[in-house]
């Protein structure tokens, strides 16, 4: 049964056209949707592989380097993993413990981490307006360094999330609405509910519900996203969201109440995040090592926070979706209310209910950045799949 599955998801990842071969995966909808389908294919049947204890390793060598300019959990061990479970050694850049102090400028730094280098990872999304421009730089100089011989190969960039995006988790949870609803054209028509919730922090980034609106609009699903005032996104991204949904016959609107998103809702997404004029403002003060101003700002948006504590996803705005059984959706870790703070975005019952269901959804992300690994560092992806496949059927014997 496990190899009949693994073989379909041959089938239909062979059946899709990709053309990512040396290239990097920074932002969802600059590919086409048959590429993040194949993605999905892909991750899948790697997925599956893992699960029955079978090796995907496809690489004898090569450095997998992670940098993350921002803390994290799941996303860092996932890259970790993808990179040993393909045959990758994992080297995390730690700028405190480089030259980077001494003013190495990125060009430099991009080179010379790069000579072995297969597949680099980067985190960097605390600064709106800097992460992604700062991936585009060091794809930039690893460019000149190939194009003048310095580098053997171009090493692909893998964005473990910027400023507008956050690729890899959006992904992860588009694996799981497929496995949850039995299949992408299953999703077309169910309602999301990418929604504001309180948090007693500030300064999240709006990666993820960027992440969440400009892919799952292009699968034909009808996107609320709901927020109180002055908790808008980057304005280029809804309109991103407002154009996919237009040509995969889904729709996007905006709400401003939690209740009025989740009413008739299929999945709810409850997740906060900084305005985006507060992270501008963050960004430049930033900049500035402006410690003082710093605190100022953080004090005003936890005053400006507070006045929405009734964002809240509890048992009583859960029974306002379809049924009052939507799934509930979490890139974690989440703020919830009497467990890991006082009072945040999800009740205590409401995510122990629905806790396996988000840990299934992360367990995704190792797959998913595999896959990107996979494909980005692979002429012929689907003849490296499919000689695994065989490799494992002959295991099996």
């Amino acid at each position: 049964m496990a190899n009949d599955a693994i073989r379909q998801q041959l089938e239909a990842f062979r059946a899709l056209k990709t053309d990512l071969h040396y290239k990097d995966f920074l932002i969802t909808w600059e590919h086409p949707r048959q590429e993040i389908e194949a993605i999905l294919a892909l991750a899948e049947a790697l997925k599956l592989l893992h699960q029955q204890g079978t090796s995907y390793r496809a690489f004898d060598s090569g450095l997998a380097i992670s940098i993350f300019r921002d803390n994290s959990t799941r996303t860092r061990f996932s890259f970790a993993a993808a990179a040993s479970a393909l045959g990758f050694t994992l080297s995390e850049l730690d700028e405190q413990k480089s030259q980077i102090a001494h003013g190495e400028t990125v060009r430099e730094t991009a080179n010379m981490i790069s000579f072995m280098a297969e597949v680099i990872g980067i985190r960097d999304d605390m600064f709106l307006g800097e992460g992604h421009r700062y991936m585009k730089e060091v794809g930039d100089a690893l460019t000149d360094g190939a194009e003048r011989g310095v580098l053997h190969r171009r090493p692909s960039i893998v964005n473990l999330q910027c400023d507008v995006d956050h690729p890899t988790q959006a992904l992860a949870d588009l694996a799981w609405l497929k496995k949850h609803f039995g299949g992408l054209d299953q999703l077309k028509g169910k309602k999301l509910a990418m929604s504001w919730a309180y948090s007693p922090s500030y300064g999240k980034p709006l990666s993820v519900p960027q992440g969440v609106i400009g892919l799952m609009t292009r699968f034909g699903m009808e996107v609320t996203l709901a927020h109180p005032e002055g908790y808008g996104l980057i304005p280029e991204v809804l309109e991103v969201a407002r154009r996919n949904a237009a040509e995969s016959g889904g729709k996007f609107q905006v709400a401003t109440s939690m209740e009025e998103a989740f009413r008739g809702a299929d999945v709810v997404y409850p997740k906060s995040w900084a305005p985006y004029h507060v992270m501008q403002r963050r960004t430049e003060i930033l900049k500035t090592s402006d410690t003082a101003a710093l605190k100022a700002l953080e004090k005003e948006c936890l005053a400006n926070n507070a006045r929405f504590t009734g964002w809240e996803c509890d048992r009583a705005k859960m029974n306002l979706t379809r049924g009052g059984k939507a799934l509930y959706m979490h890139c974690l870790p989440a703020d919830i209310s009497g467990v890991s703070c006082q009072q945040g975005e999800v009740s205590a019952e409401v995510f122990e209910q629905y806790r396996i269901p988000t840990y299934h959804e992360a367990s995704y992300k190792p797959f998913v950045i595999s896959a990107l690994m996979f494909l980005t560092r692979l002429r012929d992806p689907g003849a490296k799949l499919a000689a695994i496949v065989e490799r494992a059927r002959r295991l099996s014997l």
